[in-house]
């Protein structure tokens, strides 16, 4: 019994040391979210220092998120699952999944022996990037799956190679092409322009693919940044689209939508089924769908995400 009640106070210590530490909460903050006295926050965040739960880096896995993170794993046979703590104040902020995106990162780069990691675009996965520790890495090969350019010629804010490459001092390979052409006969001519074949033959040989997840309903990212028009939108909605990555749709199922955007589309396309490592980041009950759907796909064969989109995904 002792044994037990040491455990779970270091797993509250842990949690508090995450609010606060990570998540940016004030001590009165975390005492009305764990709902113990100020005093005792204060406790919870000290021990979580003391027992070295916590560096920069949430150190103490907590087990209500590793239970979830097993039942993941073993349900969608994943290769790789983390689960981080959900915070109360903001059920979709990305801090948390993205440190966890930067510690893989991390392990990956420091690797002396050449490695390939590929990235797709969104906010967990351009700030996962400005989290990575700098490290000189020149062996190594950044590559874009994603065409980065918005329909009005504008770079994509969330475009992560470019910032990688400097943290890394690694080749990078960006996709210098719109996020989609005006046509199928377009894009086909132009993803066989031979850097454009280069970029994606590097892609091919990933060792890691790094992805964001995004729903598709009307506050889809495709369309709040740019790269999709409400009726381009729209239409993929009516086909089926529940989600998307790297620009790809597919419908409930995690099938790709041989429609649409799709047919236009400059990104490189998810392995079907996912054979090179493919980890997809993302968090809140919006993307509970989609995220599930590319499991079921085998779209992706791992999983960042917070506890409260992985028990919601277990519930469906």
């Amino acid at each position: 019994m002792a044994a037990e009640n040491d455990k779970s106070r270091l797993d509250d210590a842990a949690r508090a040391g995450w609010l606060y530490f990570i998540a940016g909460h004030t001590q009165d903050e975390i005492a009305r979210m764990l709902q113990v006295s100020r005093a005792s926050a204060q406790r919870l965040v000290s021990l979580c220092l003391a027992e070295r739960l916590i560096t920069f880096r949430l150190e103490h896995p907590i087990a209500a998120c590793m239970e979830l993170a097993a039942r993941l794993k073993a349900r969608f046979d994943l290769a790789h699952c983390e689960v981080v703590p959900a915070d109360p104040a903001a059920p979709q902020a990305t801090a948390g999944i993205a440190e966890r995106c930067a510690n893989l990162l991390d392990a990956t780069l420091r690797s002396e022996t050449p490695v390939i990691v590929a990235l797709g675009t969104g906010r967990a996965v351009r700030a996962a990037v400005e989290r990575v520790t700098p490290i000189d890495r020149p062996n190594h090969q950044i590559v874009s799956l994603v065409g980065n350019i918005s329909a009005d010629g504008s770079a994509s804010f969330y475009d992560t190679v470019g910032r990688l490459a400097d943290r890394t001092g690694a080749r990078h390979y960006p996709m210098p092409l719109p996020f989609l052409m005006s046509s199928e006969d377009e894009r086909n001519k132009m993803v066989r322009i031979e850097p454009i074949a280069k970029v994606k033959a590097v892609a091919a040989k990933a060792d890691l693919r790094l992805v964001g997840i995004g729903q598709m309903d009307q506050k889809a990212q495709v369309h709040v940044d740019g790269f999709v028009t409400r009726d381009e939108l729209f239409e993929m909605m009516r086909q089926g689209a529940i989600g998307e990555i790297t620009g790809w749709a597919y419908d409930s199922k995690g099938r790709l939508l041989k429609a649409g955007t799709n047919k236009r589309l400059t990104s490189i396309p998810p392995e079907v089924p996912a054979k090179t490592t493919t980890i997809g980041a993302a968090v809140g009950a919006a993307k509970v769908a989609a995220i599930s759907a590319a499991l079921n796909g085998g779209l992706i064969n791992g999983l960042i995400t917070d506890e409260t989109t992985a028990r919601a995904i277990l519930e469906r």
